[in-house]
């Protein structure tokens, strides 16, 4: 079997390591460097003989003329999260499989709100700025902490669950929004309750859900407005789910809240934005997904699924139209 890859040089290097590229060539022939999608653009005729592309950060959109250029295509493995930006109508016509390393990219994000999380109900992110601006400490006042504190998680997708599963190890109650969830939320351990009663009653709220046309906005102002005095709110997910501005206009009224921001749209936040000077505003570049070497664990990820595929084995990893769809 005959294979490419085509994603960004940056993300070949981050995914597919040395032992990652080893296992793929015992298993296909790779017969062509790596290639960017600028350059398969320029060559179509590349793509002849590729029945598999190994892909990740940077893949080349599949329309009907890339498509016209692979007729022996069977299988897509994406070392990477959504599939949604290079799968189209004319892809999914020709029922060509195609897989994601999605699940490799949640363990970070999951490791990153959980961190958050219990960092956030000890108060941690007001304490140490009121040190460093003090130069002494301050009173403690009420600090939820780790025992009997309530937890709300918006969107109960593979992130989302991953982070209740985690969070059921501490003594915490946790909440839930996700209107596409059922009966498997007793499973979780969450109570399902709606998005207002989340942000009235969790000491913490994080954000998982997809960014979807429905989705954008669903945070509003009113919403971070009614949380709890020392409340936090937390966002690993997308920055067009939140009222920005609605948002800055809550916290600059509630310096009470701490909002902890890995996300913002758009990203990086304009020059000017509140974001980066509001003292109850914790800010980081979109780093809760893959980062580093993490990366790799979706390289393997792509290593074992592109073995079952070749062996004829049921797919772990495969995605259909509808499940790309809600994906983040």
């Amino acid at each position: 079997m005959r294979g490419l890859f085509i994603l960004n040089a940056d993300a070949y290097a981050k995914i597919y390591g040395p032992e990652e590229r080893c296992a793929i060539d015992e298993l296909v022939e790779v017969y062509a460097p790596p290639l960017t999608a600028a350059a398969v653009r320029e060559r179509l005729d590349v793509l002849a003989d590729a029945e598999v592309i190994l892909s990740g950060w940077g893949m080349i959109p599949l329309d009907e003329t890339v498509l016209a250029a692979a007729p022996k295509l069977k299988a897509v493995f994406y070392g990477a999260g959504s599939i949604r930006y290079f799968t189209t109508e004319a892809f999914w016509d020709r029922d060509i499989v195609v897989t994601s390393a999605y699940a490799g990219n949640a363990q970070p994000v999951m490791e990153y709100t959980v961190a958050a999380v219990l960092f956030s109900l000890k108060r941690g992110w007001y304490f140490a700025r009121a040190v460093r601006e003090l130069h002494s400490y301050p009173p403690k006042g009420a600090v939820p902490g780790g025992y009997g504190s309530t937890v709300g998680l918006i969107g109960l997708g593979m992130i989302g669950r991953m982070v209740a599963r985690h969070l059921r190890q501490f003594d915490l109650h946790l909440l839930a929004y996700d209107p596409l969830i059922g009966a498997s939320a007793a499973a979780l351990g969450v109570e399902l309750c709606s998005l207002d009663e989340i942000f009235q009653r969790a000491h913490v709220v994080s954000l998982h859900a997809p960014w979807l046309q429905e989705t954008v906005g669903m945070i509003t102002g009113a919403h971070l407005a009614s949380m709890q005095p020392n409340a936090t709110f937390i966002n690993t997910a997308r920055g067009a789910l939140v009222r920005e501005a609605e948002m800055i206009a809550v916290l600059q009224q509630r310096p009470d809240l701490q909002a902890v921001l890995d996300v913002t749209y758009p990203e990086p936040p304009p020059a000017d934005s509140p974001l980066y000077t509001l003292p109850n505003v914790v800010l980081t570049p979109h780093i809760a997904g893959s980062m580093g070497d993490e990366c790799r664990r979706m390289g393997r990820i792509v290593v074992d699924e592109l073995r079952r595929f070749v062996q004829g084995e049921p797919l772990q990893w495969q995605v259909s139209r509808a499940q790309a769809q809600i994906m983040a």
